[in-house]
């Protein structure tokens, strides 16, 4: 397995000299102040490689290669997204980087009620409490169906959390809700989502998975012309959340999507974190049954609670085995003869992480720690593996 890590570019407070002392050998990034929807141009992307090979790195996947707001719902015409969508491919492969790392969450995409909740032994890490994220969705939103959302202990803990709650402890919130969003656009506050969700009232599961399949069947063709590889993200949180609907959620949701358009250009992002919140989910075992159409793995650990809430936990800590996921994916590499690039996946804030404005869950020291415990099981496995 090929180690990476993700680099926010200009955006980021770690720099490639940092990274260099990971140890990792790739770079996962992307154009991040580019307007979802416009042209990659082909000499940014020069740019953003030359740098990041003057730094001693590859640059190995691009995370990601968003899809513009419009195609999820369907909205206008389309065909000049789609189009773009095309040529920043193409400019891509022109410049030697092949695989692409997307989702298809409506609105936001990662979410989290708390950026830095406390951690046993000293550090912080990324939670989803499900009570405050019902209390944001049903008290600061409005939005009264948001109560068959949730299970009665947590809608009764967000009443008690939002009639406690400060002013600033719902700023507090909502910027936690928002830090989910990559890059620099689509930030929001309460009244300016509230109102942009109005444009996806009576949108379904089906309506999403229709434009899904128009974007596969656009695109896709494309990537398997260049020589490329998409690989879809799953939903992080499995679940809907604010009555968007989420449709790469558990082994059903992929098949489905793998088969929506079916070919080797159309690919997963094993996410361990983003499945492994789902507790009907068996990660490795999703895996094993996705293992030909991996492209890119998440490697990152949850805790989960019964309420729904659940933590980022160390990575060999949470509730899935990574151990048995790692062995999966390295008999994977060895059936399909492909060496599948992984980062290290949200980290806690560690030591001097504290204070320093990376991005949420992003820290150096943090990620580190689990690059080496990735790479110490990594390591075992495959010299159990290796011909004696």
């Amino acid at each position: 397995m090929r180690e990476t890590w993700r680099w926010f570019g200009p955006f980021d407070q770690i720099t490639l000299p940092e990274i260099a002392q990971t140890g990792a050998a790739g770079i996962v990034t992307s154009l991040h102040d580019i307007p979802y929807g416009e042209v990659w141009p082909r000499d940014r992307i020069q740019d953003c490689r030359s740098g990041i090979e003057a730094a001693g790195f590859t640059w190995d996947v691009v995370e990601s290669l968003p899809v513009h707001e419009a195609i999820k719902s369907g909205d206008g015409d389309l065909s000049g997204l789609f189009a773009n969508y095309r040529q920043s491919l193409a400019n891509l492969a022109a410049e030697g980087v092949t695989t692409v790392c997307y989702n298809f969450m409506p609105l936001l995409d990662w979410t989290r009620t708390d950026l830095a909740a406390p951690v046993a032994r000293g550090g912080t890490c990324l939670r989803f409490s499900a009570p405050k994220m019902a209390a944001f969705e049903i008290f600061m939103l409005g939005r009264e169906a948001a109560r068959d959302d949730y299970s009665k202990e947590a809608v009764l803990q967000a009443e008690i959390w939002f009639q406690r709650a400060t002013d600033v402890d719902k700023s507090t919130l909502l910027h936690a809700i928002m830090s989910g969003l990559p890059g620099a656009f689509d930030r929001y506050d309460s009244a300016g989502l509230k109102a942009t969700l109005t444009r996806y009232d009576g949108f379904t599961r089906n309506d999403l998975r229709a434009n899904f399949k128009r974007f596969l069947g656009e695109v896709i063709p494309t990537a398997q012309e260049l020589g490329m590889v998409l690989a879809v993200h799953p939903d992080d949180p499995p679940r809907d959340i604010l009555g968007l609907p989420r449709i790469v959620s558990n082994a059903d949701d992929i098949s489905w999507i793998l088969n929506a358009v079916h070919a080797p250009a159309n690919g997963l992002t094993l996410c361990s974190g983003s499945l492994g919140a789902n507790p009907a989910n068996d990660v490795p075992a999703i895996a094993r049954q996705f293992s030909d159409r991996i492209h890119f793995a998440h490697l990152r650990n949850v805790r989960k609670f019964p309420d729904g809430s659940f933590e980022e936990a160390p990575h060999l800590g949470g509730d899935t085995d990574l151990v048995s996921l790692i062995d999966v994916l390295l008999q994977a590499e060895a059936e399909r003869g492909v060496s599948i690039p992984f980062r290290p996946d949200h980290g806690h804030d560690l030591l001097s992480d504290s204070g320093r404005a990376t991005q949420p869950g992003y820290p150096i020291i943090g990620r580190l720690r689990g690059l080496a415990e990735l790479r110490g099981v990594i390591a075992a496995l495959g010299a159990r593996q290796a011909p004696k």
